[in-house]
């Protein structure tokens, strides 16, 4: 490990610190400017006076300026806790902890499947640029880019689990089978399809852009030039260059992951963040939209360092400064 990778993870953390302050402030600021309030449902109801929903708002803190509740909150984030929820009142981290390995399952997966497939076609695109594959995959990836996510799962719900009856419309497994690997397999299928080919209409956009500019470098044509057979040209001299900038592009997107599993995992009744965040959002369950902002914020950071790190590792002209 080079020396100062330890001197440059520290420097970046203590960087980080007034972003994700900022990051709170404004989150916080934003999400109480929103009309209504927490309190707002139980208007519907009337067996509930005006006097109770006062009660309720001193019980809760609602009724304390706004800076106090924030550092409120940024003393239960400090303590482990992140905020307790305003409807039952457990602590956020344990709820968001709940729902995460739902998501990682279904990002994870979709993610792996999408830059495997995607930086295959994108490399078959570069090296056979103009052909009839290249065309075919450049127009494919195109429209599948001018589909919104969430029609491409209305979609795959109509004709998988409404007309074929092949696979389940929703959820992560059927009523009594909890731990059925198989039951989750088959709710796994429709998100992880709909997902995976987002994924990789960008991914291998983005992979032919990288191999195209890397295998018109001299050092390429040198390379051929000496006789080497075409595939070890490309996967020995360009591939390690190619990928550079997709390992920094894996990084910035990792937040934008979770953004994907927000669509998919609301049409598909997914037990993830993303339908917890939704949930949270019709709720105005300030503490847990806090508490997902700030996750994704640390994501950003621990993304964007993850993959300048392993950019380092990979190319020794990189300079950590």
């Amino acid at each position: 490990m080079r020396s100062d990778l330890l001197g440059y993870v520290v420097r970046r953390i203590l960087h980080s610190i007034p972003l994700v302050f900022g990051v709170s402030v404004i989150g916080f600021g934003i999400m109480h400017l929103a009309p209504g309030g927490p309190l707002s449902v139980y208007t519907l109801n009337g067996s509930i006076t005006a006097a109770d929903i006062e009660r309720l708002r001193v019980s809760l803190g609602l009724d304390q300026p706004l800076h106090v509740q924030y550092f409120g909150w940024v003393k239960s984030m400090l303590e482990g806790s992140w905020g307790y929820t305003l409807f039952g009142g457990r602590p956020v981290l344990d709820v968001i902890l709940e729902r995460l390995p739902a998501t990682i399952l279904l990002m994870g997966t979709s993610t792996a499947l999408a830059v495997l497939i995607g930086t295959l076609l994108g490399v078959l695109g570069a090296v056979r640029r103009y052909s009839i594959f290249d065309y075919l995959a450049t127009t494919g990836a195109m429209l599948a880019l001018s589909f919104p996510t969430f029609w491409f799962g209305l979609m795959a719900i109509y004709i998988f689990a409404i007309e074929l009856r092949w696979l389940p419309s929703g959820g992560m497994y059927d009523f009594g089978e909890e731990g059925n690997v198989l039951n989750l397999l088959q709710h796994l299928i429709l998100p992880l399809l709909v997902l995976t080919l987002v994924l990789v209409a960008s991914w291998s956009r983005y992979a032919r852009s990288s191999f195209l500019e890397v295998i018109q470098q001299d050092y390429v044509r040198t390379a051929r030039s000496k006789g080497l057979s075409g595939s070890r040209v490309l996967w020995r001299h360009a591939f390690p260059n190619a990928v550079i900038p997709l390992i920094a592009l894996l990084g910035v997107q990792l937040p934008t992951l979770f953004s994907g599993a927000l669509v998919a995992e609301t049409i598909f009744s997914w037990p993830g963040m993303g339908r917890l965040f939704v949930d949270a959002l019709s709720m105005k369950e300030y503490s847990v939209l806090m508490g997902t902002v700030m996750f994704t914020a640390l994501l950003v950071i621990l993304g964007n360092l993850i993959a300048d790190i392993a950019i380092a590792l990979i190319d020794p002209r990189v300079k950590l400064s």
